[in-house]
């Protein structure tokens, strides 16, 4: 693939091609449909987002579950992207979806290379805040997602998630 977006299809095919499973990519359309809404109803209050990046990025924010089902599924997702030539906004959605975002400090503990897995733009904000909506391909609420992380002792990526929530809640109001 060039660097420019894919195709919807194109990138539902990629996910095909690096042996997603059929649920991933269930969970995958799901966000890719939450983050449309949202990125929609963002460009309702007056927000500039890219629509189409949205799609894409949800669509492939997954991707590197085809090799790990670990937190590491966004760095190897990443690495993915990379390989196929996907543009660098596609890939930073993919790096910086998990958790609500992985400071530098989980970063190192995890053994990951030095780099921003922050969601910065509202692309990847979006992404990364529908992804906690939708457990594989059906939309829930984000209190359970707060409440399973607190249970796991992980109370910062609790607090990002929740950020997160009231930030997109802000833009768009209680109904993303």
């Amino acid at each position: 693939m060039s660097k420019k977006l894919p195709s919807r299809e194109q990138a539902l095919q990629l996910l095909r091609e690096t042996h997603c499973s059929s649920k991933v990519i269930a969970h995958c359309e799901g966000v890719a449909e939450l983050a449309k809404e949202t990125a929609e109803a963002c460009q309702k209050k007056g927000i500039k987002v890219d629509l189409a990046l949205v799609e894409i990025g949800a669509i492939l924010h997954d991707i590197g579950r085809s090799k790990t089902h670990s937190v590491d599924h966004a760095v190897v997702g990443a690495q993915i992207a990379e390989t196929e030539g996907l543009p660098e906004s596609v890939v930073a959605i993919i790096k910086r979806h998990v958790g609500g975002g992985i400071t530098d400090a989980e970063a190192k503990k995890l053994g990951w290379p030095k780099d921003n897995y922050i969601p910065q733009t509202i692309e990847e904000k979006i992404v990364s805040y529908a992804d906690k909506l939708v457990e594989t391909s059906e939309r829930v609420p984000i209190e359970p997602t707060i409440v399973k992380l607190r249970k796991e002792k992980m109370e910062k990526a609790a607090e990002r998630v929740m950020r997160l929530h009231n930030e997109i809640s802000e833009l768009v109001g209680d109904k993303p």
